[in-house]
């Protein structure tokens, strides 16, 4: 995959280093750009919003006729289609510059538009990972950290789980066969600690530390 030319000295894309000897990269991706905007930013809620604005106003101001209703219509309409092109832009900007990264050892998430974070996290700090899995097969991993690692919550949105303010809990976001990268994830945190300590449960499509 590509990436924007301040990463360019990256010994492995998404890696501020070279992996230790021993520890593999076992999936590397980074969220889906629609996925993003509808889930993270509010894409289909604003677009609503400013349509049901635009038929509201028609209703109360227009006189009936197409012209009329046009004209009342078009300025909410033009409005609405700049905001929704802003968060297409946004999201395509985060999912850009992000490279989610699962290893043998750890999770390591390289996120950031503006000012770039990478967060590692070895399976041995990770108590739980949940996943939410859309009809479409994106779907977002939430990884809960053990002992008292705080993590900001600003700074590491979108790639959070959403209202978890208190204990913020980083989150593979809106990624494309998000079921299969949470088996593997689930495999090689399993094969890390030698004990079954994450399992896949099917019913409710998660991920959860015993």
């Amino acid at each position: 995959m590509s990436d924007h030319d301040d990463f360019a000295m990256e010994p492995v894309p998404g890696l501020p280093e070279a992996p230790p000897k021993g520890e593999e990269v076992l999936w590397q991706g980074r969220p889906d750009t629609w996925a993003l905007a509808r889930e993270a930013l509010g894409l289909t809620w604003v677009a609503g919003y400013f349509v049901a604005l635009a038929v509201w106003r028609a209703w109360a101001v227009a006189d009936g006729s197409v012209g009329s209703v046009v004209a009342v219509m078009l300025p909410y309409a033009a409005i609405g289609l700049v905001t929704c092109g802003i968060l297409l832009v946004l999201a395509y900007a985060f999912a850009r510059t992000t490279i989610y990264t699962l290893t043998t050892a750890r999770v390591a998430m390289r996120i950031g538009a503006a000012l770039t974070v990478t967060l590692n996290l070895p399976y041995t700090q990770i108590a739980n990972a949940s996943l939410d899995l859309k009809r479409r097969g994106t779907g977002s991993i939430a990884l809960e950290t053990l002992g008292e690692t705080r993590l900001s919550y600003l700074v590491c949105w979108p790639h959070v789980r959403p209202w978890f303010l208190s204990r913020t809990q980083p989150a593979l976001r809106c990624i494309p066969d998000a079921a299969r990268v949470a088996q593997m994830l689930s495999e090689a945190a399993e094969t890390r600690i030698s004990q079954p300590v994450v399992t896949l449960k099917t019913p409710a499509m998660a991920v959860a530390a015993e």
